[in-house]
């Protein structure tokens, strides 16, 4: 490995955790001594790159500190063109859309050197959702998902009966044949999960639910070890 692209991997190690790494962990990750990351930190933080921490106590990189746009390593394109790959296929078109001008992006902005892991990947997804279609407008569904509002969800179950709720939409799941879309249901009192396909009407309120976005996603979350009901 170059020293300029472990310099990068060292920065980008250190941004996806929030505890202190020491270099033993760096180095065994990138495949180097640790002396030379003792070296390599030292360079970074002679740059005026953000690292605080010491030898034997571990380094973080403080919040703040950003990177020109793109620096990618191979795997990173690769990974990126597999996952908007999936989108094309599986989301709304709204976001099938923005995942093939993200691939544009991509290729456009890269080095020539890097192109062809984009144009040419070495990863395929699966072209076509096999499920059925959304009967939600997603775009809509995601919008009220990021601002916390709630949503008159009219929903018919696998025996045709109709029911018609107040749900505080949470997230999208994308499974390989349906669509799911959990909330906690005012209903129910609890969390469950919906078919997007079997969702008859959906009214868009202008009421936000009374809980704050990332408390209740929180506690969504802590129920997922046992997976919420699905409203069948």
């Amino acid at each position: 490995m170059r020293r300029a692209d472990r310099l990068f991997q060292i920065i980008q190690v250190l941004r996806r955790t929030q505890k202190p790494l020491t270099a033993d962990a760096i180095a065994a990750e990138l495949e180097t001594s640790k002396r030379t990351i003792y070296r390599d930190i030292a360079t970074l933080m002679g740059q005026r790159v953000p690292i605080r921490g010491e030898a034997g106590m571990g380094y973080i990189l403080e919040s703040g500190f950003d990177m020109p746009p793109l620096m990618l390593t191979p795997d990173e394109i690769e990974a990126a063109v597999l996952g908007a790959q999936w989108v094309m296929g599986h989301a709304d078109p709204a976001l099938a859309t923005a995942a093939k001008d993200l691939i544009a992006k991509i290729a456009d902005t890269v080095p020539e050197r890097l192109r062809p892991f984009v144009l040419e990947p070495a990863s395929r997804a699966r072209p076509h959702f096999r499920g059925s279609a959304d009967a939600l407008d997603m775009v809509q569904m995601r919008a009220h998902i990021h601002a916390g509002k709630k949503v008159r969800l009219c929903y018919r179950d696998e025996s045709g009966r109709d029911s018609e709720r107040i749900i505080w939409p949470i997230a999208v799941g994308y499974l390989e044949a349906v669509r799911l879309l959990a909330a906690w249901c005012e209903l129910r009192s609890d969390f469950r999960s919906f078919r997007t396909d079997r969702a008859v009407t959906a009214e868009y309120l202008d009421e936000k639910y009374p809980e704050r976005r990332e408390v209740l996603r929180t506690r969504w979350r802590k129920t997922l070890a046992w997976e919420p009901p699905t409203d069948a």
